[in-house]
């Protein structure tokens, strides 16, 4: 049965008392498949009971998009509940689980292999602390993800893979990750056209290193503007590459008519940084300079203003004692390459139709 605070916090007691340890693990599990059932088995495997606090209908809503959920809590508590590795379902409203963590103090945390000790949510991973809890990051079934199969539905159907344009200045770690992911299948997409504004950019070796489409577009003379011929040059381009989605993946100009024009609702880009917080040029140096004690990504729809378009999604990390420009900059990279698939998968899979 589905369980209150109070329940758990009850078994708890009675477990650290006969010096048994509650495994607590936490997510939306709209959609069960056999990654969520090895990672609960797993999960189980590492304390006495096993307690998984999933999302209200609403807070998926609000992580997800309106595609999702999938199931309605009451559904997916009761398949989660007929697994063996189960022992105790509870639903919380929010997106984050800080306050059951608070109250139960579960003697383990678990959570997928898709984390790391470091991109954990910082509220959580302090109240952990505070509860004295251990965190375990457990392994990742590659491929096997709600996303992967939206994505495979998806081309059943006929839908196929969505055409991504990729826009980039820099060296392309995320290009790397958007087709790392799609190579392992967690990714229903094809990256048709790499565009960069920078003739010898690392991001157009790797396009090419893949066998992708890499255009140099000559930016014009402004430091932080295109051109506009520029910017006809690079709509040209996309849609000759019939692009359904443009990614702008460290790109350094700011987009304006006709490309925005062009592809209305269709151009989204990462920021390392949480918005609105510390727009432009190296954000994580403006996060330490700040004495943030939190920074990470945002994923946002672009406008012609500078970093200032709707928030699609954000992960935190952690500012951390003795971090230097550097260290911070990796982990929050760390972040981006996790967030921008996950987030292009929901675009696939209609999520924001």
């Amino acid at each position: 049965m589905i369980r209150t605070v109070t329940d758990l916090v009850t078994c708890r007691g009675e477990l650290d008392g006969r010096g048994k340890q509650l495994v607590f693990t936490n997510g939306c599990f709209d959609l069960l498949h056999v990654g969520h059932v090895r990672y609960l088995q797993e999960a189980r495997g590492l304390g006495d009971a096993l307690v998984v606090a999933i999302n209200s209908d609403n807070s998926v809503r609000e992580l997800k998009g309106e595609g999702r959920p999938l199931n309605s809590a009451s559904e997916r508590a009761e398949v989660l509940l007929g697994l063996e590795s189960v022992d105790y379902v509870i639903v919380f409203d929010g997106k984050r689980a800080t306050s059951l963590i608070e109250a139960i103090r579960p003697h383990i945390y678990a959570k997928g292999g898709d984390y790391t000790a470091e991109t954990l949510n910082s509220e959580e991973k302090e109240a952990l602390a505070l509860a004295g809890s251990r965190i375990e990051i457990l392994s990742h079934v590659p491929g096997k993800s709600t996303t992967a199969l939206l994505a495979a539905a998806n081309e059943q159907s006929g839908q196929g893979g969505i055409k991504l344009g990729v826009l980039g200045s820099g060296s392309g770690t995320n290009l790397e990750s958007i087709l790392a992911a799609i190579k392992d299948g967690t990714l229903n997409a094809e990256v048709a056209i790499v565009i960069s504004d920078v003739e010898d950019a690392g991001i157009l070796e790797r396009a090419r290193d893949h066998g992708v489409e890499s255009v140099y577009v000559d930016p014009g003379e402004r430091a932080n503007a295109l051109a506009m011929s520029s910017q006809k040059q690079i709509k040209q381009r996309l849609r000759e590459a019939n692009v359904e989605l443009v990614v702008c993946a460290g790109f350094m100009k700011i987009l304006r008519e006709p490309v925005l024009e062009s592809f209305a609702g269709r151009v989204i880009n990462i920021h390392p940084s949480l918005l609105p917080r510390h727009k432009g040029l190296r954000a994580w140096e403006q996060a330490l300079h700040a004495g943030d004690a939190v920074s990470g990504c945002t994923v946002h729809f672009v406008t012609d203003e500078l970093d200032s378009g709707e928030i699609i999604r954000q992960q935190e990390v952690a500012v951390e004692q003795g971090d230097t420009p550097e260290s911070l900059h990796a982990r929050i990279q760390e972040a981006e390459h996790q967030l921008l698939p996950m987030i292009i998968g929901e675009f696939a899979a209609g999520a924001f139709k």
